[in-house]
C-alpha cells in the first residue's frame, strides 16, 4: 500500500488544528496512566510533602464529580479548543427552542469511538451552545472510572464533565430554577464497539435509567443525534460472535469500559494512525418530550415508557432523515445524514432491522 503523505504547504491554521486534536487524543488515551504513574512515583520516592496533602484533599473532594463537578471557564476557553472544533469541523444544530425554566436530559447518540461531538459541543466555549441555548448549562456525564484517577480527574472536571451515576444525574436535574441539561450518551460502552463508518447501531431499548430520572425529576427528554461521529475512525472488524468481540465484551464487564481497536490517519500521512479523519460532525437536537406520569411508576408502566422513548428517539431520527420540513438545514448536514444507510435499533446484541418487530430505523 502506497503511503499518502500530507503536503508540506499546509496552512498554519490546519497544522494547529492537527496539534489540538493530537493532544486531545493522547490525553484521552494516555494522560490517565501518566497521572497514575506520577502519584505512584511520588509514593515510591517518598515525596510525602507532595502526595500526602493531595491525597488528603482527594479524600474530602471524592464526591465532587457527583455534585456538579468543578468546571473552569478559563480551561473551557483555551484557544486550543477552537482549533479542535475547526479540525473536523463540529457544528451544533437546534431544531426547537427550549424553555430555560425547565431541566432537560439530552439523550446523545451515537457514542462513536471517542465521543468527539459531545465533548466539542458541551465541554468547550467554542461551540454554538451558548448562542443556541442561552441561559442553559450543560453537564456531560461520563463513566465514574475517569474520576478515580488522581490528577487526571481535576483536568477532566475543569472542562465540565461529571459522573454518570444516578446521584450525579439527580444532582443536575433537581437544581431549582431550571436551565440545566444532563447530556447522557445512552449507548455507552456497548455502542462504541459498533461504531463503524456508514453504520449506526443504537443501544436504546434496555436503557431504563434515563427514563426513570426524567420521571422522578420532571425533566424533558431531548433526542440528540451526532451525524458524522462514526466516520472519524475505522475499527478492526469485530462482528457479534467473533473472538475479538467476545474478548472485548468480557473486558468491558470486568473493567466497566470498552476497548475498541480503532485506527484512522496519522499526523503527517493519511493511511494509518490514531488521529481521527477530518469529517464534519453535525450534532442535532430534536423535539423535547415531557414524561408526565403522576404518582409511583410501576414496572409495567415503566416498560411501556421505555418502549415509547425508544420509539420517540428512533422515529425522531428517522423523520430528520426523511422529512421535508428540515429542508432549511445546511447542505453538509443533508450529505452527512444521507451517507449513512444502515440504521439499527437494538436492546442487546445487534440484529437486522428486517426481523425486528420494534420501531424500524432502516433508511435505504
Amino acid at each position: 500500500m502506497k503511503v499518502e503523505f500530507a503536503p508540506l504547504n499546509i496552512p498554519l491554521a490546519r497544522r494547529l488544528q492537527t496539534a489540538a486534536v493530537l493532544q486531545w487524543v493522547l490525553s484521552f488515551l494516555l494522560l490517565a496512566q501518566v497521572c497514575l504513574g506520577i502519584i505512584v512515583l511520588l509514593i515510591i520516592y517518598n515525596y510525602w510533602f507532595l502526595y500526602i496533602p493531595y491525597l488528603t484533599w482527594l479524600y474530602f473532594d471524592w464526591q465532587t464529580p457527583e455534585q456538579g463537578g468543578r468546571r473552569s471557564d478559563w480551561v473551557r476557553s483555551w484557544t486550543i479548543w477552537r482549533y479542535f472544533k475547526d479540525y473536523f469541523p463540529i457544528q451544533l444544530v437546534k431544531t426547537w427552542d427550549l424553555d430555560p425554566s425547565h431541566n432537560y436530559i439530552f439523550g446523545f447518540h451515537p457514542h462513536g469511538v471517542l465521543v468527539v461531538g459531545a465533548f466539542g459541543n458541551f465541554c468547550t466555549n467554542y461551540s454554538e451552545f451558548k448562542e443556541l441555548f442561552p441561559g442553559f448549562t450543560a453537564y456531560l456525564h461520563v463513566l465514574p472510572f475517569w474520576f478515580r484517577c488522581p490528577f487526571f480527574r481535576e483536568y477532566l472536571m475543569s472542562s465540565g464533565p461529571v459522573s454518570v451515576s444516578k446521584k450525579s444525574v439527580s444532582h443536575v436535574l433537581r437544581k431549582k430554577g431550571g436551565g440545566n441539561i444532563s447530556v447522557i450518551v445512552l449507548g455507552g460502552a456497548e455502542e462504541s464497539l459498533d461504531a463503524h463508518p456508514g453504520k449506526f447501531t443504537l443501544f436504546i431499548r434496555q436503557r431504563k435509567g434515563f427514563v426513570k430520572m426524567a420521571l422522578t425529576h420532571g425533566a424533558y427528554l431531548v433526542p440528540v443525534f451526532s451525524f458524522g461521529e462514526n466516520e472519524l475512525f475505522k475499527q478492526i472488524s469485530n462482528p457479534e460472535g467473533s473472538w475479538l468481540r467476545t474478548v472485548q465484551e468480557k473486558l468491558q464487564k470486568i473493567m466497566g469500559f470498552a476497548l475498541p481497536l480503532f485506527h484512522a490517519r496519522g499526523i503527517f500521512q493519511y493511511n494509518f494512525g490514531l488521529m481521527p479523519y477530518r469529517k464534519p460532525i453535525h450534532t442535532v437536537g430534536l423535539y423535547p418530550w415531557h414524561m408526565e406520569v403522576p404518582g409511583l411508576v410501576f414496572e409495567l408502566e415503566l416498560q411501556l415508557l421505555v418502549y415509547a422513548t425508544a420509539t420517540w428517539s428512533s422515529s425522531s431520527i428517522f423523520d430528520l432523515h426523511h422529512s421535508s420540513w428540515q429542508g432549511w438545514m445546511l447542505n453538509p448536514l443533508s450529505k452527512a445524514r444521507d451517507s449513512h444507510t444502515s440504521w439499527i435499533l437494538v436492546g442487546g446484541p445487534p440484529h437486522p432491522c428486517s426481523s425486528d418487530p420494534a420501531p424500524n430505523l432502516r433508511a435505504d
